[in-house]
């Protein structure tokens, strides 16, 4: 008995068909994705002025959160992580040496005050 040959008929006109459709599903991802991008800046609205206030604000908002005093809602409790809080302290510190003389009287308020707080959390979680 003779073996038979398989024969694989391609029709071109179904790998035209296909990649016409994988060209229209890749096209509707990439429309769906930048209607995600926007919808997110839409939410969150436009950002505010980036200053020196905005900074110490960043940087003390790093401090409280790995001290424990802020926590993400809806997420697990985290411990605190009191040699990451003091890096985040340490790191306004520098700052604020490498500053001095250059800041407005409102800027220098913000800052010492806003380490002294971060201190004095500090004390309190790692006590």
């Amino acid at each position: 008995m003779a073996e038979e040959e398989k024969k694989i008929i391609v029709d071109e006109d179904w790998k035209q068909e296909a990649q016409r459709e994988k060209e229209v599903l890749a096209a509707k991802e990439k429309v769906e994705h930048q209607d995600e991008q926007q919808d997110e800046h839409k939410e969150r609205g436009p950002l505010p002025e980036g200053n020196f206030a905005a900074l110490i604000s960043m940087l003390a908002t790093q401090a409280l959160f790995t001290l424990g005093l802020l926590q993400v809602k809806g997420q697990q409790e985290r411990k605190p992580d009191l040699e990451l809080a003091k890096y985040n302290i340490d790191m306004l510190e520098i700052l604020e040496e490498k500053t001095k003389g250059n800041l407005t009287e409102e800027e220098q308020t913000v800052l010492s005050t806003t380490l002294s707080e971060l201190r004095m959390g500090y004390v309190r979680v790692a006590g």
